[in-house]
């Protein structure tokens, strides 16, 4: 986990000053607060934050290769350096360190693009080619580390976030619309558009070069699945054993490090197989975290508690209440650069810092397994809803879906009413492709009926599902219902909401770099060509899975049904004695000052929703409050008080005494606070 930033002159000729590429370091030091380093050279300057994980003392960036030709600021890990290196040495490179960082700049150098489809990781990457006055840009396959750039003034200006870049001078912060909407359908914004026009996120599994005035994207990974009725035909068995090899070595690589690392702990099968792999299969020390929840309906402390002691981990738990998360939540904003539709990006934010405190800087999480190994009731919506839609008259094929959220106080299959106008969204459109999340999006789609008209009309025509749609690959329709549906999990809600936002965001926010082993590309390769039955057994998800584990944690807790990771919601800004900033941003003022939500509307749902308990607050009524909330956060945070608000942030990291190491055309080494002090 580091902090890259970078500005590139597109005509070779416009100066920049070095201080504004300090300044984007420092407004990211929280990615890397262990040093700080500057390249600089005609036309270009690259910038980096560190935190130091591998080679401590000599893997310092900028980094460049052995005739300082090529030169490289990099965010993320490639586990599988060690294993690319000595064909690099037989093939005449020379080593000065032993990081990944030097790996990556060697095989760059010696293969180009085609060697990001080596590298096993999470990443974020750029290369400076000094001869050839070239800027390539890199993002690992599902986007774990983010990558942000835009084009300001004949100069192109990059980062790992947006912060960084809007510190540029001649930058305009302006909300655009349209990912807004895109946040209020998918519940993120689809890449390459961002919260802010003018500033572009590169997709993940894609490329940039930047080359004689000429910018090019090009992908270089995206999921795949086989066309339904062509997956792996295998015995059950050998596909087990294939699975848990695969899953034993993704653990393995992700322990690499040069720090203790630990692993968080959720109660549930997939980060209970983690930890179990670490347990069974290596020597390291094994330091779990996990988060707690003064309201029981959301918390797991029991399953927790259970595999800690089963595993023999040194565990340490910290607990969230309402009145945590309502008083953090402007700083998780902040951290996501985005409105959310939920909270449960906050707790963790909690859960990193307790991981930090803990002298951790590495851990390892479950993040993947229901994308990969159909584990959403999503997944099992669509299967029931295919069946349903077959016979839509039937009486008794609805009725599965009754079986659905057996843990929810409010449980979607509780009233017939619900199952008719919920889950019907789309059903005479099973070939639709985006048949399995019609319910999800449009539930999230409520919150745009509290726009202004004004805002509204700032829309016009625009439909995000449309515009989606029109991305997917060709052979998409020839894939199974669950392929389909998986694709799109992983293009619109993991990438650009759980690693992102819940994932990356919480984590660097304290330092922390979270590692995901079920996200190695390996093991989703293998798991897409897996036939859907062994991926949902009726409606058992995650089957496959549960058989690799089998012995491995205790049987009751390998058979437990999933219950997804939440949070509570508006309650958490409703209680008596809440923060100020509530009332200040949901006022009919500030509403109207802001032109994006109806003053009344909000009003009228901040008064429904006070009188009711937290269990029975509806999942339209709760993401509709925390959307219109967080929204208003963004807005006074980015749009209105940017310039306040990054001064006095990056004025705190000075006084941290930060150390940059300056390479290149002006190197010198320099205490960043001395000079400013």
């Amino acid at each position: 986990m580091c902090g890259i930033a970078g500005i590139v002159s597109i005509d070779n000729r416009r100066a920049f000053a070095p201080s504004l590429l300090e300044d984007m370091v420092l407004i990211q030091s929280h990615r890397g607060p262990d040093e700080g380093g500057i390249f600089l050279a005609e036309g270009a300057g690259l910038g980096h934050a560190r935190l130091s994980i591998i080679d401590l003392s000599t893997g310092s960036q900028p980094m460049a290769n052995e005739n300082e030709s090529l030169w490289c600021v990099y965010n993320g890990e490639v586990y599988n350096y060690i294993e690319l290196r000595p064909e690099l040495e037989k093939r005449g490179h020379k080593f000065k360190t032993t990081s990944d960082t030097e790996v990556l700049i060697h095989h760059f150098e010696e293969k180009g693009p085609r060697a990001f489809n080596d590298f096993n990781g999470q990443f974020a990457i750029a290369f400076w080619d000094i001869s050839r006055k070239r800027l390539t840009l890199v993002r690992d396959r599902v986007g774990v580390r983010p990558l942000f750039y835009a084009i300001v003034e004949d100069q192109f200006v990059f980062a790992s976030e947006m912060k960084a870049i809007l510190l540029h001078p001649s930058i305009r912060s302006e909300m655009d619309p349209e990912a807004l909407d895109e946040i209020f359908t998918f519940w993120s914004v689809l890449p390459p558009k961002t919260l802010i026009k003018g500033i572009n996120e590169l997709p993940p599994g894609s490329y940039l070069t930047l080359e004689n005035r000429k910018i090019e994207v090009k992908s270089y990974w995206q999921p795949q699945f086989p066309a339904e009725g062509c997956e792996d035909g295998r015995p059950l068995s050998d596909l087990v054993d294939e699975l848990k090899s695969l899953l034993i070595d993704s653990t393995i690589i992700r322990l690499r490090a040069d720090v203790p690392v630990g692993a968080y702990l959720s109660g549930g099968i997939d980060s209970s197989a983690i930890t179990a792999f670490i347990r069974n299969y290596t020597s390291n020390p094994l330091k779990t975290f996990s988060v707690t929840f003064e309201d029981k309906n959301y918390d797991e402390q029991e399953h927790q508690l259970q595999l800690a002691k089963y595993l023999d981990t040194e565990h340490k738990t910290i607990n969230c209440a309402y009145q945590d998360i309502g008083e953090i939540f402007p700083d998780v904003i902040w951290h996501v650069e985005k409105p959310l539709v939920r909270t449960a990006p906050a707790p963790m934010m909690m859960l990193s810092k307790l991981v930090r405190d803990s002298g951790i800087k590495v851990v390892l999480t479950g993040e993947g397994a229901d994308e990969i190994f159909g584990g959403y009731d999503l997944f099992k919506e669509a299967k029931i809803r295919w069946f349903w839609g077959k016979n839509p008259e039937s009486n008794w094929r609805p009725k599965l879906l009754e079986r659905l959220y057996p843990y929810l106080a409010l449980s979607p299959g509780k009233t017939k009413i619900y199952l008719q106008k919920f889950y019907r969204a789309g059903l005479e459109l099973p070939r639709a492709p985006q048949f399995s999340h019609f319910p999800r999006w449009s539930t999230a789609s409520k919150i745009k009926a509290f726009y202004a008209d004004g805002f509204r009309n700032r829309l016009g025509d625009y439909d995000p599902v449309d515009s989606y749609i029109r991305t997917i690959p060709p052979a998409f329709k020839d894939w199974s219902y669950l392929g389909r549906a998986q694709f799109i999990e992983i293009q619109t809600l993991l990438s650009s909401y759980l690693l992102s936002s819940q994932g990356d965001r919480m984590a660097a926010a304290n330092s922390i770099e979270g590692r995901y082993p079920f996200l190695d590309h390996r093991l989703m390769e293998f798991a897409a060509h897996l036939p859907p039955k062994y991926k949902i057994r009726g409606l058992f998800e995650k089957y496959i899975l549960r058989e690799a584990v089998k012995g491995l944690i205790p049987e009751d807790l390998r058979r437990r049904v999933k219950r997804p990771y939440m949070a509570p919601d508006a309650v958490s800004f409703l209680y008596k004695g809440a923060p100020k900033y509530i009332d200040e941003a949901l006022s009919s003022e500030s509403l109207k000052n802001t032109g994006i939500f109806k003053p009344n509307m909000v009003q009228n749902l901040v008064r429904k929703l006070s009188k009711l308990a937290s269990d029975r607050i509806g999942f339209k009524d709760n993401m509709s409050l925390v959307g219109i909330l967080s929204t208003m956060i963004f807005h006074d945070q980015f749009l209105v008080n940017f310039a306040q608000i990054s001064s006095d942030k990056i004025k705190r990291w000075r006084e941290k005494n930060i150390i940059f190491n300056y390479r290149g055309k002006h190197e010198h080494r320099r205490d960043y606070t001395a000079v400013h002090r």
